[in-house]
């Protein structure tokens, strides 16, 4: 019964989610007039403790130069006898300790007894009375003379000073944190705008940029370096818009003719048979699973996932699509220019740029396919040549394009996926090549790779 009366606790689940709640850390600009604040504090209070201790040594130095001053004169008198007695006055505020003489010590102040005689040093400080001396000795014969002055004027000169400080120093460092804060403020302002506007940015405003102030500053390279991503992203952006448009109208269109016979053939079994059915299916299938594979190889190229450590003869890869186009028959192929060729890459993704490449040519041949590589300068040279109707300079860039097809005359073949020239352009990309069209010397286009060599 007790137990059940008492109070339940927190459960513990709910304490750790409390402690890991994250904490928020200052603001730059708070870490960066902390520290600069720190540092100046740091630098005030080092300049001040100097300040204090040079002036001490000053006041002190002075004190004694002008005791030395005082006891060399009067050492000076007794030496040549224009002093005769035991002691000599001095002014007001100094002191005749001692002319030791047969072992007796002769004094004109009774203070003087406390001073200590000093032994080798030639100045030290003593205390009388609570009153701070400083006391100079030299040595006379067979006596010591001592002169001592007070130097409380002094010490109260340095302590007033110091007080002085102790009350300047942390004022002038909030006054330099409250200048830091300003003026680190007015500087990051710009930043806050730039981080503002890029905030503010979403899909639907993807045109918009960061206005430059034109001055050259870090500022201003900022934006423009926030521009320059704005741009990529963009371009990313409307690419992507424009491959997922055209990935889905591609994969639509075997869709829609799978699914108008099927239509058909359930209308009018008559019309068509099973097996024109299961051919038409097996046909547009085929044509999606190029499609959808062609996306998957591009996006694992997108990551970069690409080994290049072995080495691949690009003339093996050159001579088995000449034996393979030969023995389709589909057209005439020409290998004579193939010759020795090695580079480092993935021997699977090359045969698949060397396939690609044939495999288009043959589409746009009239008569003929020609193959050839070689080496020089360090780059190994593929290239893959058609006689039909070429590419024209306007579109020798974006026929790589993701389902980009040109004229007719190059897109007369249904069963493409438009994906084969985006493929070979990443992948040899990949493996840090090129590729570009030119005109081939039978007066169709001329695929031209150049990867280096291994």
């Amino acid at each position: 019964m007790a137990d059940a009366s008492r109070p339940s606790r927190p459960s513990r689940p709910a304490r750790r989610a409390d402690a890991g709640t994250p904490r928020r850390s200052a603001s730059l600009r708070t870490r960066i007039v902390a520290i600069a604040a720190a540092v100046v504090a740091v630098a005030l209070a080092l300049g001040a403790v100097g300040v204090v201790v040079t002036l001490d040594r000053m006041l002190t130095t002075q004190v004694a130069e002008q005791l030395r001053g005082d006891l060399e004169a009067t050492a000076d008198g007794l030496h040549d006898g224009t002093l005769d007695r035991a002691w000599v006055e001095g002014r007001d505020d100094d002191v005749l300790v001692a002319w030791h003489t047969g072992g007796d010590v002769a004094v004109n102040d009774d203070d003087a007894r406390a001073l200590p005689t000093p032994g080798e040093e030639a100045v030290a400080d003593a205390t009388v009375d609570g009153e701070r001396m400083l006391v100079v000795a030299e040595r006379v014969d067979d006596g010591v003379l001592v002169f001592a002055r007070s130097i409380d004027e002094a010490t109260e000169a340095v302590r007033t000073t110091a007080a002085l400080l102790a009350v300047a120093v942390p004022v002038a460092v909030v006054l330099i944190a409250v200048v830091l804060w300003v003026v680190v403020t007015r500087a990051l302002a710009p930043v806050e705008r730039i981080r503002t506007q890029v905030d503010g940015i979403d899909a639907s405003a993807l045109d918009r940029r960061v206005p430059a102030s034109g001055r050259g500053d870090e500022i201003d390279r900022l934006a423009g370096t926030m521009n320059r991503m704005l741009d990529r992203v963009e371009d990313g952006y409307r690419a992507r818009q424009r491959f997922v448009g055209d990935a889905s109208h591609e994969l639509r269109s075997p869709l829609a003719t799978i699914r108008q016979f099927a239509e058909l053939s359930r209308a009018h079994p008559e019309a068509t048979s099973p097996g024109e059915l299961a051919d038409v299916v097996l046909a547009e299938g085929g044509r999606m699973q190029d499609i959808v594979e062609g996306l998957l190889l591009l996006a694992r190229l997108d990551e970069n996932a690409v080994a290049t450590a072995s080495v691949v003869d690009l003339d093996d890869l050159a001579l088995a699509e000449v034996q393979r186009l030969r023995g389709l028959g589909s057209v005439p192929v020409d290998g004579r220019a193939i010759s020795a060729a090695a580079v480092r890459g993935d021997e699977r993704l090359l045969a698949r740029v060397v396939r690609n490449l044939v495999d288009n040519a043959a589409r746009h041949a009239r008569t003929t396919v020609a193959l050839g590589c070689r080496v020089a300068d360090g780059r190994a040279m593929l290239w893959v040549d058609d006689d039909g109707s070429g590419v024209a300079g306007a579109d020798r860039e974006r026929v790589f394009e993701r389902f980009v097809r040109l004229d007719e005359a190059r897109s007369r073949d249904a069963g493409g996926s438009g994906l084969g020239l985006a493929i070979v352009r990443e992948i040899v990309r990949a493996h840090g090549g090129e590729v570009r069209v030119e005109d081939a010397p039978s007066g169709g286009a001329r695929f031209v790779v150049e990867l280096p060599a291994a």
